[in-house]
């Protein structure tokens, strides 16, 4: 069985700058956040926020929409990077904030975000979920279905045909060519590729032995692009070739199904979003931290396995500043189905499945503001 894969192009976000704002605190006022009444916002102000790079072109989206619906409220968003995000919250630099890594307390950051929120840990919630696909550039082939272990084969320089058996035996039907395989690679540090290689690590182990890495291991070889447009345009413009992006960017490339269970799973928005529901939370943590350890190796119909989860944090009370006001009321609208479907029209994040997404909108929705 297969289910169809998707490409969409990547819409330019606006730029973000970065503005110094106010810490929170733990808060006894419990009213609403919303900002409007009779249809007009009532909010007004500035809120600086950053964080996770990925989530840059989806927050700028979001931004476009927040600021329609609440004219005198400027938002930006700066992308620092998740460890710049995460940081700045900490800090009290960004009452909110992004990250592709929810906090713990290897180097104490759970720890010292709690004493930022004023003794309570703070809120987690996945806002951004991005399918990272294979995308592909084979003379005669337009549709791809690939194992888990092929895949591994092909990016640790194992197989090295298109011909060979491991891709003919699930692609009997494609006019496969007699030619070496072009495998790109991201050439710099990248989050992208640690969310590729912690798939590679999960599913086939004996063949990617490479382990979890956030830069290409040179001994696999292959062609390195810089950034995702890089990888993009090597593949584009390269002969008979394979590499891995941000399915948002993969724009008129063809894009490879992946094999879960018995079916192959093109990346869809709903189908990345999927894995949410097919993985554990983490355990251990706050009933108001939304982390899931992902099924990587699920079997769940419809869920495509390769993606990028990345979240928001919060506090749970704010002082009265006027910073936690805007914080939530911008988090209730991202969440919100008219905010999720911004993001994935805009920036190609996968909407969050309805369930889940009423939990979390109820989470942020009870933070207390001054």
């Amino acid at each position: 069985m297969r289910t169809t894969s998707f490409r969409r192009a990547l819409v330019p976000g606006v730029a973000a700058l970065a503005l110094a704002v106010s810490g929170c605190a733990a808060g006894n006022d419990t009213s609403s956040a919303s900002g409007s009444e009779g249809g007009e916002s009532s909010l007004s102000g500035e809120l600086a926020i950053g964080g996770a790079s990925s989530q840059e072109a989806a927050q700028n989206a979001w931004i476009v929409g927040f600021q329609e619906a609440n004219p005198d409220v400027t938002v930006t968003y700066d992308p620092v990077g998740s460890g710049g995000g995460r940081e700045s919250f900490i800090n009290g630099t960004y009452p909110t904030a992004g990250t592709d890594a929810y906090l713990t307390d290897d180097e104490g950051e759970l720890s010292a975000a709690t004493e930022r929120c004023g003794g309570t840990a703070p809120i987690e919630i996945p806002n951004y979920v991005s399918p990272i696909a294979i995308v592909f550039n084979v003379d005669g082939v337009d549709e791809l279905d690939l194992s888990p272990e092929a895949i591994a084969g092909i990016f640790a320089g194992e197989i090295t045909q298109w011909d060979d058996p491991a891709i003919a035996e699930t692609n009997p039907d494609a006019d496969l060519p007699s030619e070496p395989i072009n495998p790109v690679h991201r050439g710099d540090e990248s989050g992208t590729t640690e969310n590729f290689t912690t798939y590679l690590d999960a599913v086939a182990p004996d063949v990617w032995d490479a382990g979890v890495v956030e830069t290409w291991p040179t001994e696999y070889g292959g062609e390195a692009g810089q950034g995702t447009s890089g990888v993009i345009s090597a593949v584009t413009n390269g002969t008979n070739a394979i590499g891995y992006a941000d399915a948002s960017q993969a724009g008129d490339l063809a894009v490879a199904n992946v094999g879960v269970g018995d079916e192959f799973v093109g990346p869809t928005p709903e189908a990345a979003a999927a894995i949410l529901s097919a993985s554990p939370r983490v355990e251990g943590r706050e009933p108001q931290s939304f982390v899931f350890e992902l099924d990587y190796t699920t079997a769940e119909a419809g869920t495509y396995p390769i993606v990028l989860v990345s979240y928001m944090m919060a506090c749970q009370s704010y002082d009265g500043d006027g910073q936690g006001e805007l914080a939530k009321a911008y988090l209730e609208y991202v969440l919100s189905p008219e905010g999720q479907e911004q993001g994935a029209t805009e920036a190609g994040s996968a909407p969050l499945a309805d369930d889940l997404e009423a939990e979390v909108t109820e989470l942020v929705e009870g933070i207390q503001v001054g």
